[in-house]
């Protein structure tokens, strides 16, 4: 299980300060699959940072008893400077990988070739997340969380991505965000909405759905 307690984030600015989730509160089991949907700017990519430790909270706190992912296809754990292939050794130290094994899965489900060979930093968008998505599916977690940022590349990788997240790990736990109702209505089966802040947790995914239209 993963609980979300009384998260509040705030950030400062011009003005003074902007609090972007206040009090969001809830938990999610092994297996269920939580879509959360939200306006541009209504907190959703940082609700999944702070729950995959990029960011923390102003207040509250993260309870978990299984692992949890980065958000998939962040790239901005990278180390500029270092290749892709740096990066790579440094990851499977962290989590004890074997690195030639791990080396050919992200060679070839990436299939950047050469460039991991570059620095990081050179990379576009696209191929930074493609290295990331490589390096997040590698590793066996309880809980996926993706953010929309995963619809990159072209239709063959994004369907090897679906097959990767949808198919082959049907059995773990994910937290999707995104606007695409559809991807929600088809993968999920609860939903919240962001709104103003505040976490609301909706009786199914069609109230979800309508949740969002409505606003």
């Amino acid at each position: 299980m993963l609980r979300c307690i009384d998260i509040v984030k705030e950030f400062r600015v011009e003005n003074g300060i902007r609090r972007v989730l206040n009090g969001v509160n809830f938990q999610i089991e092994r297996g269920e699959k939580l879509g959360i949907l939200g306006r541009n700017g209504a907190g959703k990519s940082t609700l999944i940072k702070i729950i995959g430790g990029v960011d923390l909270p102003t207040s509250g706190r993260i309870e978990q008893d299984m692992s949890v992912s980065w958000p998939i296809a962040f790239g901005g754990a990278f180390q500029g400077s270092l290749s892709g292939l740096d990066n790579l050794r440094f990851i499977c130290r962290i989590y004890n990988l074997d690195y030639k094994k791990t080396r050919k899965y992200v060679d070839d489900f990436s299939e950047l070739g050469k460039q991991l060979l570059e620095p990081v930093k050179t990379y576009s968008s696209g191929m930074r997340a493609r290295l990331a998505f490589a390096l997040s599916v590698v590793i066996e977690f309880d809980c996926y969380l993706i953010d929309e940022v995963i619809m990159v590349g072209d239709a063959r990788f994004f369907q090897r991505c679906r097959e990767e997240l949808f198919v082959k790990r049907a059995d773990r736990a994910l937290i999707i965000v995104s606007h695409d109702m559809h991807f929600i209505k088809e993968i999920c089966n609860r939903s919240a909405v962001i709104h103003e802040g505040k976490f609301i947790q909706c009786e199914n995914v069609d109230e979800g759905i309508n949740l969002y239209t409505s606003l």
